[in-house]
């Protein structure tokens, strides 16, 4: 099982969407380097929802519920099937996260603009650790 966080814009498909929907297919992701690392999600990967625009920051946690498999109209595109599994206790704020020496070399912080971002289990832990402490 592997670690990743998948971003969002709320405005667009938020946490709370899919926990109204309980599943989704997580599609869009255009970028080479962000359908690299989709391309690696395996069924059973827990995955960190990541809210951009003006909230930025970690809010929930969904798991892929299948592998990735192509988009029929796009030979270079990819999707998968998520599902909710919790919101975080209280969400961790990216500038937390860059506060934070641990997450000084995560891809998160390095490539801001990269949308499917492999998380290692030290930093799936510390962002747990981050989100249950007071804000």
């Amino acid at each position: 099982m592997a670690f990743w966080l998948f971003k969002q814009e709320p405005s667009c498909y938020s946490l709370a969407d899919l926990e109204r929907d309980r599943r989704t297919t997580w599609d869009g992701v255009s970028n080479s380097l962000a359908l690299k690392n989709l391309g690696q999600v395996h069924r059973g990967d827990r995955i960190f929802f990541y809210h951009t625009g003006t909230q930025k920051a970690v809010v929930g946690e969904m798991r892929a519920i299948d592998d990735p498999r192509p988009v029929a109209d796009n030979p270079k595109g990819l999707v998968v099937e998520v599902e909710f599994v919790r919101a975080l206790p209280r969400p961790v704020t990216l500038a937390e996260i860059k506060s934070d020496k641990s997450f000084a070399h995560w891809d998160l912080i390095r490539l801001p603009r990269l949308s499917v971002v492999q998380v290692t289990a030290t930093q799936w832990r510390r962002i747990e650790q981050l989100s249950k402490k007071a804000g």
